[in-house]
Order: C-alpha cells, then structure tokens, then sequence
C-alpha cells in the first residue's frame, strides 16, 4: 500500500464524516491508498454513527471504521490504526494523519506524498494550515526550551526580541522548508521513520506527542518538513475543548510538559525551566500593574494551577 489516511473521533462523528469526505477525495490523487476512521472509545453512539454514515458513501470500499477499546488520548488512537497496519501483509509506505476538524484541499496529501517521494532522507512532513475564513494557523516551531518558557509567559517586547531565536512559533512560512516539529493536523509519517524511533509515546494523552515524534525522527537523522503548497483548513481544538480560553488548562497539559522536558533534557532541566516559566509569569504581572491595564493572556488560574502541577502534585485538583 502506498500510504494509509487515519483521522481520529472523539465525539465529533459529524465533523469527521466531512474531514472523511474530504480526504477521499484527496486520495482519489493518491494510488494504491486508503483510509481509517478511529473512534478513540467515544461511548457516545460516535462510532455506529460512522460506520452508518460511512456505508452509505461511494468510497465506503476504501474507508474502514474502527474502535479503539479505550481512550489513550491522541498518540493512542493515530498508534493503534498504524500498528494495526504495520503488522499487516501490506504495511503502507506512508502514513497520513488528518485532524476531525480540518480538511484539506483535493491536492494537500497528493503535494505530500510528492515531497516525501523527491526527498527521501525526510521523516515527517506537514501541511500549511489556515483557518475557515483563511487565517493562517501556526503549524511550523522550534522545540520548547527553557529560553522559549520565558519568553512565552513575559509577554515583553525587549525580552522577545533577545530571545527571538528561541521563541517556538516560527514566522508565517512562505515556501516549503525545514522545521524542528510540525502539528499533526495534516502530517505525513514515512514507514521507515517509525520502525526506526517508534510510534506515538503514549504517555502523552494531549499535546507534545507530535514534537516528541518529530524530535525523535530528528536525532536519528529523519528531518521534518513544512510543505507550504499542501493547505489544509482547521477549525482547531474541537474535540478537546481547549479553544475556550475561559476554562482552566487541563491537568493532561501540565502532564505533556513535564513528561516532554524531562523526557528530552531531565530533571534538572525541568526545573530550571519551571523557574523560567514563573520568571517569565512575574515580569508579566510587573508590567500590566505597572500599565495598569489588566492581563488578558492565558487562562484562569494558570500560575496557581502551574505552581501546584510542579511544586505540590497532591494539591492539583482539575482532573483534566
């Protein structure tokens, strides 16, 4: 098989169906391929729903709706669809990864696989995404630091500007190039990447699985790219909620975090960039007291719940 589409459910069966639709139609540019549907465990009625709506569609003999039999987060559900595939008599070249929420132009994937053909020492690739009304989404960053940490919670024009080298949001790309991670909204996975560094690390439920991916392709010499004719649209975060910025962050992010610097730098690290975060968060809270102008960014709680993440786990009381 050439490559293998897998989109992911999480009670969102209507928003999938038109992702699926989508990319049916993309693959009808891409031989030999074919495409998954996994409902991560919804309970909710999402996956008979599916495999109904599915049925009913002209590409119902290239689309398979599956269930995962619990909900491990994002790496979990994507995992066990290529797992699935992999161990198969015919384990795809390719492996695409395409959001609920998004879908991409009838092109996007032909534009990856494209890539990905001309450029075999490349791991991982991903897609230019913007929103419905055209917005550009930020798909293409640096890996996280201790350095981005500070600069991300000060907010300070002077301190952004020193450390603009390490701030994770690259500038809007304007023509396909090398990035240290791409989100996995659009992504394409070369088979031989994952058998050398693995799958998804599923101690991530939510965020960081895909920079953790990304990060181990690029230590053992698969590069990830960002092809900027491939466009994807993206509603973003509507299985997870976390669009709403009104809510608490979820315990499974400060979870992400921890895991993914500690994972790559230790302990030591983690710490030191638990300070900078809270330096960052400090120089903050100086500046709009100073300006007298209340502080609009981030969500309620977000120092207190942080410092009871990382200095008193016990207290931590949002459950995710």
């Amino acid at each position: 098989m050439k490559l293998l589409g897998v989109i992911l459910n999480y009670r969102t069966p209507d928003m999938t169906i038109e992702a699926a639709r989508a990319l049916a139609v993309a693959l009808e540019c891409v031989p030999d391929s074919r495409f998954v549907i996994v409902d991560n465990h919804s309970e909710d009625g999402s996956f008979d729903k599916l495999r109904a709506a599915v049925t009913a569609e002209p590409w119902r003999d290239r689309c398979e709706v599956i269930e995962s039999p619990r909900n491990g987060g994002f790496g979990y559900g994507n995992n066990f669809a290529i797992r699935r595939c992999m161990e198969s008599d015919d384990p795809a070249e390719y492996y695409y990864l395409l959001n609920s929420d998004a879908l991409p132009r009838p092109d996007a994937v032909e534009r990856l696989v494209k890539f990905m053909d001309s450029h075999r020492y490349a791991g991982i690739a991903g897609s230019y995404v913007e929103g419905p009304d055209g917005a550009y989404h930020e798909t293409a960053f640096r890996f996280p630091s201790l350095f981005s940490e500070l600069e991300a919670q000060a907010g300070v024009g002077p301190i952004s500007r020193l450390l603009s080298d390490w701030i994770v949001a690259l500038p809007k790309p304007d023509r396909t190039m090398l990035v240290e991670w791409t989100a996995a909204v659009s992504m394409i996975l070369r088979r031989e990447t994952l058998a050398k560094v693995g799958l998804f690390d599923e101690e991530f439920f939510l965020y960081f699985e895909e920079t953790d991916l990304c990060r181990r392709a690029a230590v053992a010499g698969f590069p990830t790219y960002y092809v900027r004719d491939s466009v994807v649209s993206h509603i973003g975060s509507a299985s997870t909620g976390m669009k709403d910025k009104s809510k608490p962050m979820p315990r499974y992010w400060f979870e992400a975090r921890a895991h993914y610097l500690r994972k790559h730098h230790g302990d030591r690290y983690l710490a030191v960039s638990n300070v900078a975060w809270i330096t960052g968060r400090a120089l903050r809270a100086v500046r709009y007291a100073l300006e007298m102008k209340p502080d609009h960014i981030g969500r309620p709680r977000m120092t207190r719940d942080f410092l009871a993440f990382n200095f008193n786990p016990k207290r931590f009381r949002l459950g995710g």
